[in-house]
This record gives C-alpha cells, sequence and structure tokens, in this order.
C-alpha cells in the first residue's frame, strides 16, 4: 500500500510540472537542486509508481506524475485555503463565540459587548443563551458555550466564595452591591438600609435558588428565619410584588439598572455584595473568547459608570 503523501514533496512535483525543470523548480521553491531531486525520489516511494522519467539531459513528468501533479494543485490550493480560514479565526474575522449569561447581565452589560464585537469583527458570529449560572457552568463543561458569564454571593457566615471554580479560567467582571426593596409608601427614599433583623416579621420574596439561599442566610445571620411567601426568578415581578404590598425583597444591583420600578424604594445593603465572574475553559484562551471576556468587562465598566 502506497504511503502518506508528503506536502513539501507534492510542492517538488507541482514546482517541476509548472517550471518544466529541476533547476527551475529549485528556484521557485527557494531550495538547492538536490534537494527538489531527493523529496521527488522519496516522493516516488510514497506513491508506489514511477513519477519522473529522463528526456535527454532533463527530466520529464510520466503519466502517473502528470496525474499527480494536477491533483497536487488541488490539494495544496485546499490546505492554503484552511490555513487562510484558522488564520482568519485566529485573527477573530471568522468563526463563532458563544456565551451563557443570566438574565440581568444579558438586559444590561452584555448589549454593549455584543455591538461593539459585531461591529469591529463583522466575520465573527455570537450565541447567546439566557440560563441561570449552574446550567451557564454545566453548558461551558460540556462545550456548548465558549464562555459563562455567573454571580456568586459571599458565605454570608464566612465571607468566603462558596462555588469551586478551580477547573476553571475565571475572570472578575464586576463586584455589585445587593439591594432591600421595599414599597414606596412604606419607606422614606434614603440611602440607608433599616436593619434586617426590623423586617423579621414580613412576608419575604425570594428569587433564583442561589438568591434565595443568600436571602436566608442573611435573614438567618440577622437572628430570624425569614418567611418567604413567593419564589419569581423574573425581578420585574418581584418589584410589582413588593410595589402592590405583597412582601420585601433582596434584588441586585443590575437587576434593578435591567428594570427599576418607581413604585418601589431600594437601599444597599450593608456588606451584601454579589461578584459577577466570566468563566472561561483552558489556556491559553482562543482569541474569540478572550475578545468576548474583554468586551464584557468593557460593557460592565461601561453599564455602572
Amino acid at each position: 500500500m502506497p504511503a502518506d503523501l508528503d506536502l513539501t514533496r507534492l510542492r517538488a512535483l507541482a514546482a517541476v510540472a509548472r517550471t518544466g525543470s529541476l533547476t527551475a523548480a529549485a528556484r521557485e521553491l527557494g531550495v538547492a537542486q538536490p534537494s527538489v531531486s531527493h523529496h521527488l525520489a522519496r516522493l516516488e516511494v510514497e506513491a508506489g509508481i514511477p513519477l519522473l522519467e529522463r528526456a535527454g539531459r532533463g527530466v520529464r513528468l510520466t503519466e502517473a506524475g502528470r496525474l499527480l501533479a494536477d491533483r497536487a494543485e488541488e490539494i495544496l490550493g485546499r490546505v492554503a485555503g484552511v490555513r487562510r480560514e484558522l488564520d482568519a479565526l485566529a485573527g477573530l474575522r471568522a468563526g463563532r463565540a458563544r456565551l451563557a449569561a443570566f438574565p440581568s447581565a444579558l438586559a444590561t452589560i452584555v448589549p454593549t459587548a455584543i455591538s461593539a464585537l459585531v461591529r469591529d469583527h463583522p466575520g465573527l458570529g455570537v450565541g447567546l443563551v439566557e440560563v441561570e449560572p449552574p446550567e451557564a457552568v454545566a453548558a461551558l463543561a460540556a462545550g456548548e458555550v465558549d464562555v459563562a458569564l455567573v454571580f456568586e454571593h459571599d458565605d454570608v457566615r464566612h465571607a468566603r466564595a462558596v462555588d469551586d471554580l478551580s477547573r476553571y479560567v475565571v475572570t472578575p467582571i464586576l463586584d455589585e452591591p445587593v439591594h432591600l426593596v421595599r414599597p414606596a409608601p412604606a419607606a422614606a427614599p434614603d440611602d440607608v438600609a433599616p436593619p434586617l433583623a426590623d423586617l423579621a416579621e414580613a412576608d419575604w420574596i425570594a428569587g433564583c435558588p442561589r438568591c434565595r439561599a443568600d436571602l436566608v442566610a442573611r435573614c438567618s445571620a440577622a437572628g430570624f428565619s425569614p418567611r418567604i411567601t413567593f419564589e419569581t426568578d423574573d425581578s420585574v415581578a418581584v418589584q410589582a410584588l413588593v410595589a402592590a404590598g405583597v412582601g420585601v425583597s433582596l434584588l441586585p444591583d443590575l437587576a434593578l439598572r435591567a428594570h427599576r420600578s418607581d413604585q418601589v424604594v431600594t437601599h444597599a445593603l450593608p456588606g451584601a455584595r454579589r461578584r459577577v465572574l466570566a468563566l472561561t475553559l483552558g489556556a491559553p484562551t482562543p482569541p474569540a473568547r478572550e475578545l468576548l471576556v474583554r468586551l464584557v468587562a468593557a460593557g460592565a465598566a461601561g453599564a455602572l459608570s
């Protein structure tokens, strides 16, 4: 069975076919003539059939040599095309970057990033998936997305991160306050949040499972277990319920930047923060992913300015 055909030797054969001699082929390729002769001799071994024959003081291609030379031009052209595609991808002129993010990030910091990406790199496609952090991390681990935008709260009692993100490349995007949200008639619009202990008898509206866990932990640290009457992931619905007097809630800054009801009053809760992080898998980070992370960080800076 013939061996695999070496591309360098195919280039030598194609050059001989184009120029008509070993000397001219060597000149075109920028190598010594013995090097061309060596490559062609090895190519004949790989092909398993004579490719050249003597013609006076020179050589000419056999029928098999002409066939292979024609195919070599096609093969080399395809390889060059693939190389251009890879260069385009590396140069951010083609390809696709996929981002998974939670709703309030998609409504605030992500649009600016995507707008810059589309404007400056029109050949680079972008995919967006709206999911909460656990699903975003799962999609990243499965290779379904390139960047996962997630958030995490501190462990209330130990002031440390709850999640183990050691297997990911973690880029901090922003650190945002968490706000106490109360009905406007029941609170003055000042910047000071009342102690949570003062709301021990209130009804509470909880958000996603992570936000609910943070709410329960903060209330527990204040000495009571919150009476949660409603749960919804929709921050717009949370504010509508609060405005209707159904209860009080905690919402992060991005959720309020995405939508702020004029029928609620918010107070930054002392010591309550939420970190937004961009996660990628592996290093070094491919250029498209690195660019997407950088633009999301810029979008966050712009959203908070």
